[in-house]
């Protein structure tokens, strides 16, 4: 798939998420988090709860679920961006967890949205 093509499904699989998670009560602080690391998708409060969310966007399930794209080295590069975020927000106590947004676009579907809360821990 050429880049434009990968982003602009990146950033529909992004829009998505957000609007389905603030459908759940989640407020969205911040999309597209760039730290040494990477970057974090989404950045959201669920309660008093900080949410590091990661979003997957598939437009076909030839490559399995948009979760199985979650390796162990993404997730400690994630855990290590939270890390960053925590401490450049003066926020180091604060209670968090990891959630991933796994979206699927196939054509002539309608677009499909699964959160998995706590979907790991950071190490």
């Amino acid at each position: 798939m050429p880049s434009a093509d990968r982003a602009r499904l990146g950033k529909q699989g992004e829009d998505l998420a957000c609007r389905e998670l603030r459908r759940r009560g989640y407020s969205i602080l911040a999309r597209g988090y760039r730290t040494r690391y990477g970057e974090i998708d989404i950045v959201a409060r669920d309660g008093a709860v900080l949410v590091f969310v990661e979003v997957k966007a598939r437009s076909t399930a030839v490559c399995g679920s948009p979760l199985d794209a979650l390796t162990p080295l993404k997730q400690r590069r994630v855990a290590a961006m939270a890390r960053s975020y925590l401490l450049r927000a003066g926020w180091g106590d604060r209670p968090c967890r990891f959630d991933v947004v796994g979206v699927r676009l196939e054509e002539g579907r309608r677009p499909f949205v699964e959160i998995i809360r706590g979907a790991f821990a950071a190490s």
